[in-house]
């Protein structure tokens, strides 16, 4: 009897163990979120497409959107960008435009299987048209499958919160009002997102993006949670304290400080359900260059801070700027990662910056796994204004990128070039890294696109080499009282638009420039190369492993050299299995392999528009696809278009 009953139940368990090993190999082959998990490594396990094959990758397939269409009419070009990464499941593809119209492609040919359209009326005005991508609810985990999406959510630039049906595009009625909530209320009508929602259970969470420059008034950077299913208010967090109780209420020093604005998180948001916590990365505080109406430290803005995702409390933050005056938001996603340090495993949280300092923080304390120093610097030279007197530098790892700007960085195409460099930097006022605005003119070095920017970072679970991209490039700030803002300039003589920030609710005006120029219909930069690199560090010790230059600005025909100098960049990098890091970003507009252990350059394809987004790969059918969105960037003057390509081996 005992023999009988065991051989009966083998069909069942052979059965159990088939769909188990099914399961794990659909929760592997998928790309389930932004950053390939909720705490964005933008790793993939995946290895057919290797370091040995890579130079046999082609085109699969293209899609495109018809996005450029849905520009006419409106000046959308000018400052629209397709930075969106797709998702992957269940064999569907799920991405956003830029004016945030949804698709859904099979993941095999890329054939269109529905579209939904928010209709936004581009001819409101947005300071960014932009959608970096759409989330799945139920969201993938660490089990050993990932559950088929019932929902996409989408939020978008003209503040709605949008859930459609996974299977056709159609909004679910049952959520919010017919399908959408709306984020303006209760905050006010600048209140935008360009950042796909964090899903954590039943729980959708959204950020703000808000144009900061403009008024220290603006919408409070509120976070907020929603139930998944119905579209309720669960909870929402202000990261500018309101309650005298809360122990950062005292870092905001001045009559107008808690009435202050921003603070935002505009970017990805980062979960991690085991531990229940929500991973918010927050920016400056109204306004950016300019803080005497928000004297003090300023908590929690500039700020990792991890709320408990069932209550929306905080359970520890970690500042990387103290009182910001210089644009430097948290503009990468916070990474979620497992580091080994003497021989343990350690649930880690990795913070890339605009400065170019990476922090590594224990993900559960807040507590720094590398030496962090606080060290003085620069003294505002502005009537009303208070530098903070220390600022967080890490150790380890070190800063990275343009760190140092003097006359003995100028550069230039010709050595009368060089020499007009040389003059210009001179005669701003520059005392370092966090050297506050003047009235004369600072260098911010790195500059608010300089460091790592919204491109983040992707990490080598089995090397253990966390791999970032940095632009190289220094702003030039100048704060004029506002009863002088008849002397700003309207346009420099190389027809760069100066952006000025009108700063309302203080006494002065802001202009940012670069240290860049045109020259004979080139962009050139004035500080010496590179302008762009592509590096990884060990997190074992928190070394740089090695570090190449990313693309190239100038044509290598007159320029031979220029393959050495890099090129700005914006865009992110993802690492797989097949030690292969894939990142298009440059201005060149070429989607690159690169060895990932390293640096070494294995391949190289030009894209059909500028591939300002972060790739994905994924394998259906027994075949691995690499994925990017082509569509340029209008900001970064790179060529535009409404392009998705697919590549494979052939």
């Amino acid at each position: 009897m005992q023999i009988k009953i065991l051989y009966t139940a083998w069909p069942i368990l052979l059965l159990a163990s088939v769909v188990v090993a099914q399961n794990k190999n659909k929760a592997v082959d998928e790309w389930p979120a932004y950053g390939h998990d909720a705490g964005g490594s933008r790793f993939s396990p995946l290895d057919q497409i290797n370091d040995q094959n890579v130079n046999k990758l082609k085109v699969a397939w293209t899609f495109r959107t018809g996005e450029l269409e849905t520009y006419r009419g409106s000046n959308a070009m000018e400052s629209a960008a397709f930075e969106a990464t797709p998702i992957m499941i269940d064999n569907t593809i799920y991405f956003s435009t830029a004016t945030n119209r949804v698709f859904a492609l099979d993941a095999a040919s890329g054939k269109q299987k529905w579209l939904f359209d928010p209709k936004l009326n581009l001819k409101k005005g947005f300071s960014e048209i932009t959608s970096r991508g759409v989330s799945a609810w139920p969201a993938a985990d660490k089990s050993s499958s990932n559950p088929s999406p019932k929902k996409i959510f989408v939020a978008t630039i003209d503040g709605r919160l949008i859930a459609l049906d996974a299977s056709n595009g159609a909004p679910v009625q049952s959520f919010g009002i017919n399908g959408t909530v709306d984020l303006k209320a209760g905050l006010g009508n600048d209140v935008s997102v360009t950042s796909p929602p964090a899903i954590i259970g039943n729980l959708v969470i959204v950020g703000t993006s808000l144009g900061d420059n403009q008024t220290i008034n603006y919408p409070k950077g509120t976070v907020r949670a929603y139930d998944a299913l119905t579209g309720q208010l669960r909870w929402s967090w202000n990261p500018i304290p309101q309650d005298e109780k809360d122990s950062a209420w005292k870092t905001w020093i001045g009559p107008k400080a808690h009435q202050t604005g921003g603070a935002n998180a505009w970017s990805i948001i980062s979960v991690d359900a085991a531990r229940d916590l929500v991973f918010i990365p927050t920016t400056c505080p109204s306004t950016d260059y300019y803080g005497g109406e928000r004297l003090g430290q300023n908590l929690y803005g500039n700020s990792l801070v991890v709320l408990r995702a069932s209550t929306g409390k905080v359970v520890w933050y970690f500042q990387v700027v103290h009182h910001d005056l210089w644009d430097y938001d948290i503009a990468a996603q916070p990474m979620l990662i497992d580091i080994t340090k003497e021989g343990k495993k350690i649930p880690a949280v990795a913070i890339g910056t605009k400065m170019g300092h990476v922090f590594i923080l224990n993900r559960e304390t807040g507590k720094s796994l590398f030496p962090v120093e606080e060290r003085a610097v620069a003294a505002s030279t502005i009537p009303g204004e208070e530098a903070f007197p220390t600022q967080p530098f890490p150790v380890l790892p070190a800063p990275l990128g343009l760190q140092k700007v003097t006359t003995e960085n100028a550069w230039g195409f010709t050595a009368a070039d060089k020499e007009e460099s040389a003059k210009r930097i001179a005669q701003y006022n520059y005392k370092g890294i966090f050297t506050p605005a003047s009235a004369e003119g600072t260098i911010v070095s790195p500059g608010n696109v300089g460091g790592i920017n919204w491109s983040g970072m992707c990490y080598d679970a089995r090397k253990e080499f966390l791999i970032t991209n940095i632009n190289w490039l220094a702003a030039v700030i100048h704060m004029l009282p506002r009863e002088k803002a008849n002397q700003l300039p309207k346009e420099n003589p190389e027809s760069f638009r100066m952006e000025t920030g009108r700063q309302s609710g203080t006494p002065y005006i802001m202009t940012r420039d670069y240290l860049f120029k045109l020259k004979d219909g080139k962009l050139m930069m004035q500080t010496n190369p590179p302008f762009g690199t592509l590096l990884a560090i060990d997190m074992h010790d928190g070394q740089k492993k090695w570090e190449k230059p990313l693309g190239y600005m100038y044509d290598p025909k007159e320029f031979p050299e220029s393959k050495n100098w890099g090129s700005l960049n914006l865009g992110g990098a993802i690492v797989t299995g097949g030690n292969l890091v894939f990142i298009a970003a440059s201005r060149d507009g070429n989607f690159r392999a690169f060895n990932a252990g390293t640096g070494e350059m294995l391949w190289e394809s030009e894209l059909p528009a500028g591939g300002q987004a972060t790739p994905m790969t994924y394998k259906v059918n027994g075949k691995q696809y690499v994925v990017i969105s082509a569509g340029g960037h209008g900001k970064f003057a790179t060529k535009m278009g409404d392009f998705v390509v697919a590549y494979a081996l052939e």
